[in-house]
């Protein structure tokens, strides 16, 4: 019976959130200038971040938010310059590993590296991050000055500057819309991550 009324309890904490009606400047904020052509949901991170790590390696916002959008939503994740000495090249690497489509071999293991171990110190422990994960040495070499990945380092940088991106984690919506975890309740970790999600989910559903 007890396990029937927890289920019970689950589904109506459940029904409450994303039955909420979420509220320009509190869950969300409307951005002053949209801009155009960026992608449905845009999640801006850094292996520098402490926040971040924790977003994507233990309460795996991410993974939760992806579940909740809409099927066919386009989500893409992009990584920030301008923390850490070695911001740009963690960018570079970044748009090698979207170049690659490997970005679930390294996510894990490079955060580890910048944020536990400690043991990225240059480019060349960046890159061996990627050959460690299962990535060719030869594969990464080629990728790493190639025209696809300039192009994606030009990409992030700009979402960036047009975004007035001002800290990380960050996510956008349709290019109009920041998602603000600090007007939604974190007193219940569980609770977050799901509405969190769930105003992602409203978002792209809103006109």
């Amino acid at each position: 019976m007890k396990k029937i009324w927890l289920a019970l309890a689950g589904m109506i904490l459940a029904f409450s959130v994303s039955a909420a009606q979420f509220k320009d400047g509190n869950e969300f904020i409307t951005l002053e200038k949209p801009v155009a052509g960026e992608p449905q949901v845009l999640e801006f991170f850094s292996f520098y971040c402490p926040h971040c790590y924790q977003f994507e390696e233990v309460l795996h916002v991410s993974d939760n938010v992806k579940k909740k959008l809409p099927e066919g939503t386009k989500m893409t994740k992009y990584h920030v310059e301008f923390l850490g000495p070695l911001g740009k090249d963690l960018t570079q690497a970044w748009a090698v590993a979207l170049a690659l489509g490997v970005e679930d071999k390294i996510t894990a293991p490079m955060f580890e590296a910048v944020q536990k171990t400690q043991t990225i110190q240059n480019v060349a422990d960046i890159r061996q991050v990627f050959i460690t994960a299962g990535v060719k040495p030869e594969e990464y070499d080629a990728a790493w000055n190639s025209f696809v990945v300039k192009s994606l380092v030009a990409q992030q940088e700009k979402a960036a500057a047009d975004l007035q991106l001002q800290g990380v984690p960050a996510m956008f919506v349709n290019g109009k819309y920041q998602l603000n975890p600090q007007g939604m309740d974190t007193s219940n970790m569980d609770m977050f991550i799901q509405q969190y999600a769930e105003v992602a989910k409203f978002l792209v559903e809103k006109k």
